[in-house]
């Protein structure tokens, strides 16, 4: 059985309850989670063996997919109640993703790619203006906490290095300040010295933001610098089947 992260409160960010997802056609479910609740700017790590439905969850939470019972809530909302563009709207507006190979831009600026949530949701286009005075002055702020200095800000996503495509994808992931960030295994191409330093600058601009984290990762050891984790244990299958 998972546990909730959190110790009770109201309206937590994220609230899944008596959560199950299987496949099409599969009998077995890639997860089932009774109950979890992460509060409103609680950083969690969520952690697992292969197999044990990680991303998966992180495409429930984000309403990339639908549970086969159960329900999802982000912020009070019930993401089963949605249709799919009103999921996909919800997600534009009120939660950011760092992706595992990144997903930037190629041919795009280091500034185009991290402005390209404000061209989709007018919500995180005005809390940026709000913020800075512009979305372009947000991204530039969010840039250099990020430790990407300017000299960089106009170069192509393709010519970056992978530290740098990495600061790029976080500085995407929270311009606009959305209540929720998802993180998919995105230190998982780093060696130790520069997955500490992102960790701290990551955690350090969602503790600024008050977002709520959901960190995904396969090392445990990683779990001491957060506040609460998740263990998802690995469901048993039928052979040939698979999970996320």
């Amino acid at each position: 059985m998972v546990t909730s992260a959190a110790d009770g409160g109201a309206s937590p960010a994220v609230l899944l309850e008596n959560l199950v997802f299987r496949r099409p056609g599969r009998s077995r479910p890639v997860l089932d989670i009774p109950a979890f609740a992460a509060r409103r700017g609680e950083q969690v790590f969520i952690a697992g063996p292969s197999g044990s439905g990680k991303s998966t969850l992180l495409g429930l939470v984000s309403g990339i997919l639908v549970p086969s019972e159960g329900s999802v809530s982000v912020n009070g909302t019930r993401l089963n109640d949605l249709g799919g563009a009103q999921r996909d709207a919800f997600r534009g507006d009120h939660i950011g993703i760092v992706f595992q190979q990144f997903n930037l831009i190629p041919y795009l600026s280091v500034l185009e790619n991290v402005l390209i949530p404000c061209r989709f949701s007018l919500l995180r286009r005005a809390r940026a203006a709000a913020q800075a005075g512009s979305p372009r002055q947000a991204a530039r702020t969010l840039l250099e906490r990020l430790d990407m200095p300017p000299a960089l800000w106009d170069r192509k996503a393709r010519l970056l290095s992978v530290g740098q495509q990495q600061r790029t994808a976080a500085a995407r992931a929270l311009i606009g300040s959305p209540s929720v960030l998802i993180a998919d295994e995105p230190t998982s191409s780093l060696d130790a010295d520069r997955r500490a330093g992102f960790l701290r600058l990551l955690l350090g601009e969602c503790a600024a933001s008050g977002a709520t984290l959901l960190f995904v990762s396969h090392d445990p050891a990683l779990a001491d610098v957060f506040p609460a984790a998740l263990f998802l244990p690995e469901l048993n299958r039928a052979p040939g089947e698979d999970a996320a």
